[in-house]
């Protein structure tokens, strides 16, 4: 695959704490003013720039883009984002609690992605993919990094410990503890990383499908837009932090479900008893795969069931075997992706949430999910298939802004 440095924007001097911010899409209009209230400087007035116009603004209207062109030049002007003196690869790494990964921070070519030497696992949804696309393309910029993943490389695993022995450029806790730190590579030991990543057959999205949707499509339409196109422009290339898949951690991600469906709760129990084996759970979260928990009138239940046919590395997924058996023929949410009966909540909010949100009456019933393997997000790719929607909750997220890409 073809990765490189390149010549970017990123926190000033003083800026290294105020400007990075969670991922666009892990937080909601409300959740994204009240993070970036009191701090002017934070990128969700980049990424979210509705948080600066009225509360009755059409997320998709052409004031939150023109808005978003607006702050990323005011970031510029103010200093609080600064152009990189020279081309660069970023080592990133992330700490959170006892675990540690480190990613690598260069661009990637857009064939790679469309051809799939960067394999996907899930589809997008048009309004999200339309949505990143028109502010990809108006900033002239990938704000967020994709998150790729690759099996592991020892020799790259050298290099990336060679390079981190060094002083960082920066280091900063964010608010939910998580340590982020920065290394800068240049010169013959970037040229090294280049070269090692050109030996990686294909690597995968780990997170970031609609980042990544979206810089393929601002690339054609440049393309063809430029008559004198060579493939080498910087729209031909985004942004990315590639992690080995050994050091990454998957939460499940979890369903909450409304209502019934019209069944009452002993019919529902007798209806998956017919299916699955069910019983009461003495713990919240599942201990391995072929189970899930569910809570159901403020009791937790197992249910499990013999393993599937590892032959089918979709239908063999725990969220699969959910969606089959449960959600699809009992409490009728057909398509997940679609249906407005379901939420669904990521493993870091663990099973508290799930009962908070059948105590409160904003669900009926919820199920707490294992994690999908790394192992099985790479076959499933590798095998050409798509994942069930919500099927990975990657933590921790990267932070959005301690690195622009710009075209």
């Amino acid at each position: 695959m073809r990765l490189k440095r390149f010549q970017g924007l990123v926190p000033g001097q003083g800026f290294a704490a105020k400007v990075p911010s969670v991922p666009y899409d892990v937080v909601n209009t409300q959740e994204a003013r009240a993070l970036a209230e009191g701090n002017a400087h934070s990128f969700l007035h980049i990424v979210r720039p509705e948080i600066d116009l009225p509360e009755d603004t059409g997320q998709y209207s052409d004031e939150v883009y023109a808005k978003s062109v607006e702050n990323l030049k005011r970031f510029q002007n103010e200093g609080a984002l600064v152009r990189e003196s020279t081309p660069s690869i970023y080592l990133y790494r992330q700490q959170m609690g006892e675990h540690i990964q480190t990613g690598v921070t260069a661009v990637c070519h857009v064939d790679d992605y469309n051809n799939d030497v960067i394999k996907k696992h899930e589809k997008t949804r048009p309004e999200k993919e339309n949505d990143r696309t028109r502010l990809t393309s108006e900033l002239g910029a990938n704000t967020g990094p994709v998150f790729l993943t690759y099996k592991d490389d020892p020799a790259i695993d050298a290099l990336v410990e060679a390079a981190t022995a060094g002083e960082p450029v920066s280091q900063t806790t964010a608010p939910d503890g998580v340590i982020h730190t920065v290394w800068r590579v240049q010169g013959d030991e970037a040229s090294a990383l280049e070269t090692a990543f050109g030996d990686v057959p294909v690597s995968y999205v780990a997170d970031g499908h609609h980042r990544s949707a979206s810089a393929s499509r601002v690339g054609t339409e440049r393309r063809k837009a430029n008559s004198a196109h060579t493939g080498e422009e910087d729209y031909n290339w985004f942004l990315n932090v590639l992690f080995p898949g050994s050091q990454l951690k998957i939460l499940g991600y979890n369903r909450a479900v409304h209502d019934l469906n019209g069944h009452t709760e002993e019919e529902l129990l007798a209806a998956i008893s017919e299916k699955f084996t069910i019983a009461p759970a003495e713990d919240k979260e599942p201990t391995g795969p072929n189970q899930v928990r569910m809570i159901l009138g403020g009791k937790w239940y197992t249910i499990s069931w013999p393993a599937p046919d590892a032959s089918d590395p979709v239908g063999s997924l725990d969220v699969s075997v959910l969606q089959d058996g449960i959600l699809a023929p009992l409490l009728g949410i057909e398509d997940p992706r679609t249906s407005t009966r379901i939420d669904f909540v990521g493993g870091i909010r663990g099973s508290e949430e799930l009962e908070r949100l059948t105590q409160n009456g904003r669900a009926a019933v919820a199920f707490a999910l294992h994690p999908v393997s790394v192992e099985e997000l790479m076959a499933i790719a590798d095998a050409g298939e798509i994942m069930p929607p919500k099927s990975t909750w990657f933590e921790p997220k990267l932070r959005s802004g301690f690195f622009i890409h710009t075209f």
